[in-house]
Formats: structure tokens, sequence, C-alpha cells
């Protein structure tokens, strides 16, 4: 891609630099073994624009809010169900949103795992380091840095608040339970340039905070660490990738 860059930086500049009072000015578009193809092809992806600000924003907004209303309608009604008799888990009782002061270091600990693992897996897997490049360009490219809590935190509490406050609960506060729903999360998401891998890590991500959540009954838990480790994932993101694509 660097090298394609600079081709195309190299086109523009020759193109500016036109014979004057020439009929018509050739221009060698490539210099340096690179055929004309690649230049076409690298100018075509720049074409490829980011969604917008405002889109990212709303679209997140939207979606969020939709979890979390699935996520409320599944414990109010599960509560319903359960006080009527019917043999259903009530998601209310079963994961709460009571916070303790040992839940701090429960949250400290999975952000402080949650980040390290990423690190490495960046450095050491290349598909998952695409997957995770090409999710956060879709995503982070046109936000401001305030706007990085937005799609920090309320993906990380809309989405726990579906996956491990009411879907967990529902099927079991036990391990098979948390298996099964973290892969239906890591499942959902797939696409958006995001490949098996980064579906493999989401899986197992969402069983981290599966445990975390029956092993401290408190839906806050995952909450927390999920948002948090979204806006390291984020911030670091920023910092490193951002500067070399904005050249």
């Amino acid at each position: 891609m660097k090298k394609l860059k600079r081709n195309d930086q190299l086109r523009l500049t020759k193109e500016t630099n036109v014979v004057p009072n020439g009929p018509t000015a050739k221009v060698d578009y490539v210099k340096d073994g690179s055929d004309v193809s690649s230049v076409d092809n690298f100018a075509a992806q720049k074409l490829t624009a980011f969604p917008a600000r405002s889109s990212v924003l709303q679209a997140c907004t939207l979606t969020c809010g939709v979890l979390a209303a699935l996520g409320l309608i599944i414990r109010q009604v599960s509560h319903v169900a359960f006080v009527e008799g019917l043999p259903i888990h009530d998601c209310s009782t079963e994961v709460s949103f009571g916070i303790e002061i040992w839940h701090l270091e429960l949250i400290s600990g999975l952000v402080i795992l949650i980040s390290s693992c990423r690190y490495l897996l960046l450095k050491a897997w290349p598909d998952f380091a695409e997957s995770s490049e090409a999710a956060n360009q879709q995503v982070l490219t046109s936000l401001e840095p305030l706007d990085y809590l937005v799609v920090a935190f309320l993906p990380g509490v809309s989405e726990e608040l579906l996956f491990r406050g009411a879907l967990l609960p529902l099927f079991g506060a036990n391990l098979t339970s948390v298996l099964v729903v973290a892969t239906i999360f890591g499942v959902l998401h797939l696409g958006n340039g995001r490949k098996y891998s980064f579906a493999v890590w989401a899986t197992f991500v969402g069983f981290l905070y599966g445990y975390a959540t029956i092993v401290s009954n408190s839906i806050i838990v995952p909450m927390a660490s999920h948002s948090l480790n979204n806006l390291v994932g984020g911030i670091l993101w920023h910092y490193t990738s951002r500067p070399s694509n904005s050249k």
C-alpha cells in the first residue's frame, strides 16, 4: 500500500508538470517497475469513502438502542413469566445491576487481560490484525477524539445488556450457557472486513465476559470491562494506525 501511495503521488506530481505549449503532454505514470494497473487499483481504492462521522454516530446510536431495548424486553418478559409460574429463568434475579468494591478489581483485571491479549494477537496473527484494521477503519476513521467515548461505551453497555444480561441468564447461568452465548456473540461479529479470526477473538472475549458475569452476578462488570476495552483499542488505533493512514 505504501508503494502504491508513492506511485500515486508520483503520478499526481507528473500530471502537474505538463510541458508548456505542448499539444499533448505524455507522462510516465510508473517509475519503479510497477504496472499501470497497480496504480489504477489504488486510485479505485481511494474512491472508496469511509462512512461520514454523522452516519457512524447515528448507526451506532440506533443499533445500540435496539440491542438495549431487546435486552430489557427479554429481562422483563422472563421476570413476568417466572412470576406466573412458567419454567423460565428470571433474568433480573439471575444477573443484577449491583456493584461491589471487589467488582472493580475484576473489571481492572479483565481490561488488562483482554487488552494485553489483543495487543499480542495483533503482533502475532496477521489475519486478525487485518480484520481489526478493517473494522477500525470503517468505524473510527471519520470520528473526532471525543466520539470514541460514544462508540466505546454505547456498544459495551447495549451488547452486554443483551448477551450477558438477558440471553445468558435466560439459558441458565452456567458455563455451557456462557460458551453458547459467547459463540453467538462471536459469529455476529463477522462481516465488514472482519474474518473468522475476529469471530474467534470475539468468542474468546465473550466467554471471559460471561464467566465474569456469573462470578460477580452483576451485569455492570462485563458492561464496564467491554466499554473500557473498546476505548483502549480505539485510542491505540488512533495513535498508531491512523497517522499512517492519513499520509
